[in-house]
C-alpha cells in the first residue's frame, strides 16, 4: 500500500471509491479516518446520535476483502456514509427522534440503507432528525440537539438536519436523508452542501419495522436522496440508492440518464410571491451567471401557479397529518414538537371534498408544468425564502418560517426532481438555491448544479464555528 496523504475524510466519495478500486487506499484505512473525524467534530455539533464504529470497521474489512477476492464492487465500495434514524438498519433502533422509540429495534434494513449497503457503503453512524421527522429544525428529546457547523445559533435544517451537518463537518462523505417537504434540500442549503431529492419513484422507500401502511401524502410526496459536499457524489449516491426494490410499489426502473433537452434555464427569485431576502435574490442571479458562462440559456420567468401548488401541498399533507400522525404527536412527541404540530393544526384545513378535490387537481398542475417546461427544461429558485433561520424560530413564529418555506413544495406534489446547490456565503451563512428539472431528468438538474458548483466553490468539509 502506497503512502497516502492524511486526512482521507476530506476526500470526495468518487475520489475514495475510486481509490480503493485501484488498491491506493483500504476500505479499513478510509473508515478508520471517517471514525477519527467523527470522534473528533461530533461532540460540537451532535449530527450523529448513533455511532457505530465496531459495525464500520467490520464491514470495511469484509469490504477489503471482497475487493482482494476479485469480486465486482459496488459504486460506492468502501465509502464511508451516514444514514437517518428514521430508516430502517437491521439491528439498530429506528427511533425518529422518539423517546418512546429507543428501543425500537429494526428487523432488517429498508430499501434504501439495504441498497446503499450492496453498493459497498460503509455506515459510520446514523444522523439526528426532529421528533417524527417533522421540523425544519432537528431537536428532540431522545437525542438532542443538532448544531449547525457553520453558526451554532443557526439551523442545520431538518428534518435531515443531522445528514446536512455531518457532511459538512466532514463526517461521511454521503449522507442519506428523506424529503416530503424540503428535508433533505434545506439541511442541504443550511448546511452549504448539495442535496438530490430525486423524482418520486426513482429510490425505494420501505421500511420493514413499520408498524402500519404510510398515508396516501407520504406515500407520493415523501422521497429518499442523498447529501454531499459535492454534486458528482450525489450522482454516484443516487446510482447506488436507486437499485430496484420490490417492496416499493411506487418505484419505477426508469434509466438515471435521458436523451438531450434544450440549455434554457427560466430564473425565477420569488417564485411564491411573498418576498424574499436580498442575499436569497443574489443567490439566484449569481446561479443564472453561473450558468449563462457554462452556455446555458438564462431568461427570467416563473412557473405555472406556483402559489396554488405550494398551498395545495400544505392542505394534502396537514390534513392527513391530522389523521395518521396527530395521536402519534400527543402521546409520544416531545413538547416543542407536540406544539409546533398544533400550530400546523389549527389553520384552515380542507374537509373531505376539498380534500378529493385538490387531489384531482395534483394532475392538472402537473400537466401545466410540464408543458411549461416543453421550453425550458430547467427551473432555477431560491431554497428558502431567507438565510438560515434562527434555532427555534417556528417556537415563536411559524407562520414566518412556512411563508419563507413556499419554494419547497411544489416540486414535492410534482413528484419532479430538484437539487439544492450552495452558490457561497452570506453574512457568515451558506446560501444556496434549487435547480428542478422534469420528471426523471435527475441528470439534467445535477449538470446544471455542477456548472453552478463550479462558479461558485464551498469551503466544505469544516470545523465547527
Amino acid at each position: 500500500m502506497q503512502h497516502l496523504p492524511p486526512e482521507t475524510w476530506r476526500w470526495d466519495a468518487a475520489d475514495i471509491a475510486r481509490a480503493i478500486r485501484l488498491g491506493a487506499l483500504s476500505a479499513k484505512e478510509a473508515t478508520q479516518d471517517a471514525l477519527a473525524r467523527l470522534a473528533a467534530v461530533n461532540p460540537a455539533i451532535n449530527a450523529v446520535v448513533d455511532p457505530l464504529p465496531d459495525l464500520a470497521l467490520a464491514a470495511a474489512e469484509a469490504a477489503d476483502a471482497a475487493r482482494s477476492r476479485g469480486e465486482a464492487l459496488g459504486p460506492l465500495h468502501g465509502v464511508p456514509v451516514t444514514v437517518k434514524v428514521n430508516a430502517d438498519m437491521g439491528g439498530r433502533a429506528t427511533t425518529n427522534g422518539v423517546v418512546a422509540f429507543k428501543d425500537a429495534i429494526a428487523p432488517e434494513d429498508s430499501a434504501v440503507v439495504g441498497n446503499l449497503r450492496k453498493a459497498g457503503a460503509i455506515v459510520i453512524g446514523r444522523t439526528n432528525t426532529p421528533a417524527f421527522s417533522w421540523r425544519w429544525f432537528t431537536d428532540n428529546d431522545l437525542h438532542g440537539k443538532t448544531l449547525n457547523p457553520w453558526s451554532a445559533g443557526h439551523t442545520p435544517g431538518g428534518s435531515s438536519g443531522g445528514a446536512g451537518a455531518a457532511v459538512a463537518a466532514g463526517i461521511g462523505a454521503v449522507a442519506h436523508g428523506n424529503d416530503i417537504g424540503g428535508s433533505v434540500r434545506y439541511p442541504a442549503y443550511a448546511c452549504g452542501v448539495a442535496g438530490l431529492r430525486p423524482s418520486l419513484g426513482r429510490i425505494p422507500a420501505y421500511n420493514p419495522g413499520a408498524k402500519q401502511e404510510r398515508s396516501l401524502s407520504a406515500q407520493i410526496l415523501s422521497t429518499q436522496g442523498p447529501l454531499a459536499r459535492r454534486v458528482r457524489d450525489l450522482r454516484l449516491a443516487l446510482e447506488a440508492m436507486a437499485a430496484p426494490d420490490w417492496r416499493d410499489p411506487w418505484q419505477a426502473p426508469v434509466p438515471l440518464e435521458g436523451p438531450p433537452l434544450p440549455r434554457r434555464v427560466a430564473l425565477c427569485a420569488d417564485p411564491a410571491g411573498t418576498g424574499v431576502h436580498p442575499a436569497v435574490a443574489a443567490a439566484v442571479r449569481a446561479a443564472g451567471e453561473a450558468l449563462e458562462r457554462a452556455g446555458y440559456v438564462v431568461e427570467e420567468a416563473a412557473p405555472p401557479g406556483f402559489a396554488a401548488v405550494a398551498a395545495d401541498w400544505d392542505a394534502f399533507i396537514h390534513a392527513e397529518a391530522t389523521v395518521f400522525m396527530a395521536e402519534g404527536f400527543r402521546s409520544l412527541a416531545d413538547a416543542k414538537a407536540r406544539a409546533i404540530f398544533g400550530v400546523m393544526g389549527e389553520r384552515d384545513l380542507p374537509a373531505l371534498p376539498d380534500y378529493m378535490r385538490l387531489l384531482a387537481a395534483r394532475a392538472t398542475h402537473q400537466r401545466a408544468w410540464a408543458a411549461w417546461m416543453q421550453e425550458r427544461p430547467l427551473l432555477v429558485i431560491p431554497t428558502s425564502a431567507e438565510p438560515p433561520f434562527p434555532q427555534g424560530l417556528d417556537e415563536t413564529d411559524f407562520a414566518r418560517v412556512i411563508r419563507a418555506q413556499q419554494p419547497l413544495f411544489p416540486t414535492v406534489l410534482l413528484g419532479l426532481p430538484s437539487v439544492s446547490v450552495p452558490t457561497g456565503v452570506a453574512e457568515g451563512l451558506p446560501m444556496g438555491v434549487q435547480v428542478v428539472a422534469p420528471r426523471w431528468r435527475e441528470d439534467l438538474a445535477l449538470a446544471a448544479a455542477e456548472a453552478i458548483e463550479a462558479a461558485c466553490p464551498m469551503p466544505t468539509p469544516l470545523d465547527p464555528r
